[in-house]
C-alpha cells in the first residue's frame, strides 16, 4: 500500500481560502501599483520633458495630493451655489443683480477694497461661466499639481488672478470683472509656453496636438468673452475681457519659469528673476495707475 506524504497534499479548504486570499490580495496590490505606474507615466508625459520623466516617475506619489486647486474650485463652487440659491435671483442660469452687488467682485468705483482685485475669482456670471472654468482648471491644474506641487501652481495661479485684474484696471478701466479665467489662463499659458520651448524632447504628434488643443480651447473662450463684451445688449454692467489677456501674459512668463524648472532652484535661474521683476514693475504702475491716473470714479 502506498504512503501519503500528508505536505505533498492540497491544503484543507480553509488554508486554500486563505492562500487564495494572500495571493489575489498581491495580485490586487499589484493592479492597483501598476494603475498607479500608468497614471503617473501619462502625466510625465503629458507635463514634462524626456530628460525629467525618469526622475519624476522615480518618487512620482501622490503626497501631498493636488489641495490647492481642488480647494479653490470647492470655493468657486460655494460662492456660486450661495449667490444662485441663497441670494434672490429671476434665474441662475445667468445670475444678475446678485453678483454685482457682490463684495467680491471687482468693480471700478469700489477698487479702494484692494481685496477685490484677488477675490473676484470666486464669482461666476452663470453656469457656462463657471463650469468652463472648472473644468479647465480641474483638467490641466491636478496633474500640474502633482508634477509641480501646490506652491508653484498656486503662485502661477493668483499671479494670473491679481494680472487679470490689474490689467482690466488699466485698459478697461470702466468695466467690472467676475470669473477665475485669469488664473485658468495663467496655467494654459505656463503649459503652453512648456510645450513651445520642450517641444523637440516631446512626442511630435502629442506636443502639436496639445499646442492646437489651446489654441483652440483660448480662440473659442476668447471670442465668447468678446461676444459677450461688445455685441450683447444685456442690460446692466459689462464684464471686462482684459483679465484673459492679463493672464495668459502672466502664465507666459512667471508660469513658464515655474513650470519649465522642475527639480532645479529657482533662485539660480536669472530667467525667474527677469519675470519677477518684470511682474513687480508691473504690478506698481498699475497701482500708481489706479490711484492717479484712472478714468474710473
Amino acid at each position: 500500500m502506498d504512503t501519503v506524504d500528508i505536505e505533498e497534499e492540497d491544503p484543507f479548504p480553509v488554508q486554500r481560502d486563505e492562500l487564495d486570499a494572500e495571493t489575489g490580495g498581491e495580485e490586487r496590490g499589484r493592479d492597483r501599483g501598476n494603475c498607479c505606474d500608468r497614471f503617473q507615466h501619462t502625466i510625465s508625459r503629458w507635463m514634462l520633458p524626456e530628460h525629467n520623466r525618469d526622475r519624476y516617475l522615480e518618487r512620482a506619489n501622490c503626497c501631498p495630493p493636488p489641495i490647492f486647486i481642488i480647494l479653490i474650485s470647492l470655493g468657486e463652487l460655494a460662492v456660486f451655489i450661495y449667490y444662485a440659491v441663497w441670494k434672490p435671483q429671476k434665474q441662475w442660469v445667468t445670475l444678475g443683480e446678485g453678483i454685482w452687488n457682490s463684495p467680491l467682485s471687482y468693480k471700478p468705483d469700489k477698487r479702494e477694497e484692494a481685496w477685490r482685485f484677488l477675490s473676484y475669482m470666486f464669482v461666476h456670471a452663470g453656469v457656462q461661466h463657471i463650469l468652463g472654468n472648472l473644468v479647465m482648471q480641474l483638467v490641466l491644474g491636478i496633474p500640474l499639481e502633482l508634477v509641480h506641487k501646490g506652491f508653484e501652481v498656486g503662485m502661477v495661479y493668483l499671479s494670473g488672478v491679481l494680472a487679470g485684474s490689474l490689467a482690466s484696471s488699466i485698459f478697461d478701466p470702466m468695466n467690472a470683472l467676475v470669473g477665475a479665467s485669469g488664473g485658468v489662463y495663467a496655467l494654459m499659458g505656463g503649459y503652453f509656453m512648456n510645450a513651445i520651448v520642450n517641444f523637440r524632447e516631446m512626442i511630435p504628434l502629442l506636443g502639436v496636438f496639445r499646442i492646437l488643443l489651446i489654441v483652440a480651447i483660448v480662440g473659442v473662450d476668447m471670442g465668447f468673452a468678446l461676444y459677450r463684451r461688445f455685441l450683447t445688449q444685456e442690460a446692466g454692467l459689462k464684464v471686462s475681457f482684459v483679465a484673459h489677456i492679463g493672464g495668459i501674459m502672466a502664465g507666459m512668463t512667471v508660469g513658464y519659469v515655474f513650470f519649465s524648472n522642475y527639480n532645479q532652484k529657482l533662485l539660480k535661474d536669472p530667467r525667474f528673476w527677469m519675470c519677477i521683476v518684470g511682474y513687480i514693475i508691473f504690478v506698481i504702475f498699475a497701482v500708481f495707475f489706479n490711484i492717479f491716473l484712472s478714468p474710473a470714479p
